[in-house]
């Protein structure tokens, strides 16, 4: 069973909803204690960084992420949940933030529209290329983005896919059992679908 976090700031359903689809349990919750009993961990989000930790240290649930995140268990964050997993954003400020994955949250520079919105391709670190969150992921698969920040990795080597908009971000990472994905897998069609049943593998 697969623990998808609730605090307020997320699809949930949207989300429990394509795990379902594919054949994958999982259960909204509010409480930190049932991470414990999970067997894998998902981090939704939208909306602003710093309300989102503020939810998230509130309800208890950042040490408990980080807690079981350590401990090895499987955890995906989605979007503003992919960024939660970094050390800081800037974003109305800086804010710190669950720090599992080094380095930062920044905003798009140049002339590119933000939000970021719509339809955009992936490419792949071959770096990733036995790695099981990327089984039947191709080059230059679409997914769908809604967002205005992006995530600076210290270390390349947690870089799981990029893509171009103006300049090459960071659209995935992964550093061993933690995997974010700024992009919405449950809105990207059979790529997302793909990517999330890669994940319960994992977990599985």
């Amino acid at each position: 069973m697969i623990a998808i976090i609730d605090y307020g700031a997320g699809n949930l359903k949207n989300v429990q909803h394509a795990l379902k689809t594919i054949g994958i349990s999982s259960r909204i919750t509010d409480q930190p204690s049932d991470l414990e009993e999970a067997e894998g961990i998902i981090l939704p989000g939208v909306g602003a960084f710093g309300e989102a930790m503020k939810r998230l240290r509130e309800s208890g649930f950042d040490h408990k992420i980080i807690q079981q995140a350590e401990a090895g268990k499987p955890l995906l964050g989605i979007c503003l949940g992919m960024q939660l997993l970094f050390e800081k954003s800037y974003e109305y400020g800086e804010h710190e933030g669950l720090g599992l994955i080094p380095g930062e949250i920044v905003p798009f520079e140049g002339a590119v529209k933000v939000p970021h919105m719509g339809w955009n391709q992936l490419e792949l670190n071959g770096h990733f290329e036995s790695d099981p969150i990327q089984k039947q992921i191709g080059e230059g698969e679409y997914v769908y983005f809604v967002h205005s920040l992006y995530a600076r990795p210290a270390d390349d080597k947690d870089v799981l896919f990029t893509t171009t908009y103006g300049e090459t971000f960071t659209s995935a990472v992964k550093r061993e059992n933690v995997t974010g994905m700024q992009f919405h897998p449950e809105k990207s069609s059979n790529t997302g679908m793909q990517l999330l049943k890669n994940f319960g593998g994992i977990v599985s």
